[in-house]
């Protein structure tokens, strides 16, 4: 990535758009480049992107995939339509990453697992993560999470396995569990259900702001949005496999079922 981003900045462009953890990187090699970040799940202002939300003050803005309530929001939103489809889970087992306390990622990998252990708690599920360093791992761990009796599994957001989502899905198809995540993708592979923010409209905000800039307009006086659009993603086939029946209210309340 900052080899990908001073290939680019050779290019003179007036504006970056940088998605996710790109976008710590180019405001790291290029803090003076003007930078509209977008599918960020971390708190830009936490991180040293932004002054404020409201007054970024500096070379960036864009907007960020968590809603007021951050994290934790979002993580009992989403557990809590998992817990209306699948009322008698006891014991949640979350595959995660070894996360980097120094990297953009490491945050948010923590945000996650602290967020769900918290929500757990309230929901009255048993919380365990299985972490991997690699995709060679993915085995071991699912094996473990299986041996220790976990009722359902929860695929974490971490870009690690997202971007080996052929190699994990067949582990979760083998487990025969319930499982629930983050982004659609996951549910429209063969998960049971996801929740997240619509990153695709963020995209499309980037884009507006982009132009701003690109007009004249200073990042700092452009203020960082927050994530308003949400989808609700039911994978209607795994569900007849597990032999689940989906509740009506979660029938209307999809915003895509996977037939």
């Amino acid at each position: 990535l900052p080899r990908l981003a001073q290939e680019l900045d050779a290019l003179l462009p007036k504006v970056f758009v940088a998605a996710a953890t790109a976008a710590g990187v180019v405001h790291s090699v290029l803090p003076d480049r003007q930078l509209v970040f977008t599918a960020m799940a971390v708190d830009p202002v936490a991180v040293g992107l932004a002054e404020s939300y409201r007054r970024p003050g500096g070379t960036a803005t864009g907007n960020v995939m968590n809603a007021v309530g951050g994290e934790e929001s979002l993580t009992a939103k989403r557990l809590g339509f998992f817990k209306d489809l699948v009322p008698n889970v006891e014991r949640l087992g979350m595959i995660g990453v070894v996360w980097d306390p120094q990297a953009l990622q490491g945050v948010l990998s923590h945000q996650e697992e602290t967020a769900l252990q918290e929500v757990s708690i309230q929901l009255g599920f048993r919380f365990e993560n299985y972490a991997i360093k690699t995709p060679d791992d993915l085995e071991r761990v699912f094996a473990k999470a299986l041996s220790d009796g976990v009722d359902a599994l929860y695929i974490s957001g971490d870009p690690l396995l997202t971007v080996n989502m052929s190699r994990v899905m067949p582990y979760i198809l083998a487990a025969r569990k319930p499982t629930l995540g983050v982004y659609p993708e996951w549910g429209r592979a063969g998960l049971l259900l996801t929740y997240s923010t619509d990153a695709l409209d963020g995209f499309r905000r980037a884009g507006v702001y982009a132009a701003k800039i690109v007009r004249g307009v200073k990042p700092g006086d452009l203020p960082i949005e927050q994530a308003s659009k949400f989808w609700l993603v039911v994978n209607l086939k795994t569900a007849r496999q597990l032999g689940i029946t989906v509740p009506p209210n979660l029938l209307t309340l999809a915003d895509e079922l996977i037939e």
